[in-house]
């Protein structure tokens, strides 16, 4: 069945339970509710610029645009955020490949000994790589302060693996790549190649609430779950080593344009899941916000589809289908925006 199918393939060896919902938001909400219920506390950390979903439990996770939470009152009690990792724009970050997690040191130093007792969080909110929030990877010290926080204090780590997970990466979940054991996964949008279908995974000992304490009318549908377990199948036999391998290429081939591109400050991602981040100087690193919309436009004419992330970086997302010939493709489209953006041929 499709619960066994990610209960093997999601991370840890425990056994594990699995809740089916219709979507990515659903996700999260019973990721929500359950930790709560496991552990008695209601109170939750999440990060800035992180985006979680928009209805209520979800939507007060979130912290990406200010559009999304005007106008909707008071949203759920107890959530927190903190800052993100954001290695490019790091003002504690003196040496290119180092870091000290300062910003996770807000939770225990600032957090904890001023307005929040840890015994009243139930979980921390994370996504392995921020999706809306700009394609922000965090350094794998992200990770091992996380996990050394929350067994300190009995708190859930949630891994929102929404628009991450189902081989996006590279691996079948981004907490691959950073050797992160999450307590609980959200996973959705790719799950099942378009069809409504969201999943939340825990160990038996986490999920124990009783039968009747949560549930979803359409949630794990047939047709959605045999769509599922026909996408696990075809990600198993090559399509993660795909995206793996032209995600590759292509983050080379986008540092090869950098070089001669001064309005491409960063280019970050893992697999198929790559942000390029615009900036009008590379030294002061001011946000090319217009320019990164003008690119948008201008690709688009040209064949090639482009969506934005943060404030400024342009999201490259293609099919896990996709070969290198058609990543070459893009480059060159990209080649030609670029050129013409700063040599000022596109009205912005």
């Amino acid at each position: 069945t499709l619960a066994q199918k990610l209960a093997e393939i999601t991370p840890g060896d425990s056994d594990k339970k699995v809740y089916f919902g219709n979507s990515g938001t659903e996700a999260i909400e019973a990721a929500l509710k359950l930790a709560r219920y496991a552990t008695g506390r209601n109170r939750f950390i999440a990060f800035y610029r992180a985006f979680h979903g928009r209805t209520y439990g979800s939507l007060s996770l979130t912290a990406s645009k200010p559009v999304q939470r005007k106008g909707f009152g008071s949203l759920l009690e107890g959530v927190t955020h903190v800052p993100y990792p954001y290695c490019y724009r790091c003002p504690d970050r003196e040496v290119e490949g180092t870091c000290n997690p300062a910003c996770l040191q807000v939770i225990e130093d600032v957090l904890f000994n001023s307005m929040l007792s840890p015994t009243e969080v139930a979980g921390i909110v994370f996504e392995p790589i921020q999706g809306e929030g700009g394609y922000v990877v965090p350094p794998k010290e992200f990770f091992i302060e996380l996990k050394r926080i929350s067994r300190k204090y009995g708190i859930l780590l949630i891994a929102d693996e929404v628009q991450s997970g189902m081989g996006r990466t590279g691996k079948m979940f981004a907490v691959e790549h950073f050797e992160c054991e999450p307590d609980i996964i959200a996973i959705a949008k790719g799950i099942a190649s378009g069809l409504p279908l969201g999943a939340t995974v825990a160990p038996s000992q986490i999920m124990n609430w009783v039968h009747g304490s949560h549930a979803s009318t359409f949630g794990g549908n047939p047709v959605s779950c045999v769509a599922a377990l026909e996408t696990i199948r075809l990600l198993e036999e090559g399509l993660i080593e795909n995206a793996a391998a032209v995600g590759k290429f292509l983050i080379q081939r986008l540092w090869k344009l950098a070089e001669r591109h001064p309005m491409i400050g960063d280019i970050r991602g893992l697999g198929l899941m790559i942000g390029v981040e615009l900036v009008k100087d590379k030294k002061t690193k001011e946000k090319a916000v217009e320019w990164r919309e003008a690119a948008i436009g201008s690709a688009f004419h040209k064949g090639l589809l482009l969506l934005g992330c943060g404030e400024n970086t342009l999201r490259l997302m293609p099919p896990l289908i996709v070969n290198q010939q058609q990543a070459e493709v893009a480059v060159e489209i990209l080649d030609e925006v670029f050129t013409e953006i700063e040599s000022q041929r596109v009205s912005l």
